[in-house]
């Protein structure tokens, strides 16, 4: 019998690094449609969309640090949601300290990571209060862009951090994310900043502003790779698959909420070109 010499091409990329990307992209696009549809209607929608997702990440983050009790974390994310609901309807001025409520409670239940829960805790409200007014304030537009700066900032970044590789941006906390990455999400921010160019009347100035939003965001990234580093957990939670759970999606958008919230407190955001 003849044998044949083997002649199977071996790509010099591993397929490995991209088994994720299909379902990686599936639930992206079920994530999009959905996120799509609540924050064109804007309103009430828009509000209960961001109140159940904050109430998850509310949970995921109590997982993350006692998932020994899984009842307390129910009950903080429905703390979470009746507390954001109430703030979104009513609360202006000294209304606004009922953000500690949650955080309070819950770093006085939890055994250990007080200030971990506290500081998360807080954030994540005040970034979802943020995302809210920012849109209500400002209109779709200018929501739009903040999403797509960040939507952009993350698939970019994923597809050129795996393609090219190299020095790793932070590994000691995100052992994955590299400088390719980074500076990748950098400019498909820029690239999108020049989109909204004519969408808006802020003119170029916001091209930097996306690159900066860009980076806030990645820091939103960083800043839940640490926790998860230090609770030596992978994913916040198993909710999505191929992404782990709404904290590893929603991280970067909590960022950049907390950015363009203290940017629209010292500045006036322009108004759209249409």
């Amino acid at each position: 019998m003849r044998c044949w010499p083997d002649v199977t091409v071996r790509m010099p990329t591993d397929p490995g690094k991209w088994d994720d990307l299909t379902i990686r992209v599936a639930s992206s696009a079920a994530m999009v449609v959905v996120g799509a549809v609540a924050v064109m209607l804007g309103g009430i929608w828009f509000q209960m969309m961001v109140v159940f997702v904050t109430a998850v990440l509310i949970w995921e983050l109590w997982m993350m640090i006692a998932p020994d009790l899984p009842t307390q974390g129910m009950l903080q994310a429905a703390l979470t949601a009746s507390v954001l609901s109430g703030m979104l309807a009513y609360a202006t001025g000294p209304g606004l300290l009922m953000f500690l409520i949650v955080p309070i409670i819950g770093s006085w239940r939890v055994k250990h990571e007080r200030l971990s829960f506290f500081c998360f805790a807080l954030g994540v409200q005040v970034a979802a209060w943020g995302l809210v007014t920012f849109r209500a304030e400002n209109g779709f537009i200018w929501i739009l862009w903040v999403i797509c700066v960040v939507v952009a900032t993350d698939v970019f970044g994923y597809l050129i951090g795996r393609a090219v590789g190299g020095p790793k941006f932070w590994p000691k906390v995100s052992p994955k994310k590299t400088w390719s990455g980074t500076a990748g999400g950098w400019a498909a921010a820029a690239l999108m900043g020049s989109v909204f160019v004519f969408q808006t009347n802020a003119g170029w100035a916001i091209v930097p502003l996306s690159i900066a939003l860009s980076f806030a965001s990645q820091m939103g990234d960083v800043a839940e790779s640490a926790l998860k580093r230090r609770m030596r957990v992978k994913d916040s939670s198993t909710l999505i698959p191929g992404h782990g759970g709404l904290f590893d999606r929603f991280d970067g958008l909590l960022g950049a909420s907390l950015f363009m919230l203290f940017v629209a407190g010292m500045f006036d955001i322009p108004g759209v070109a249409f």
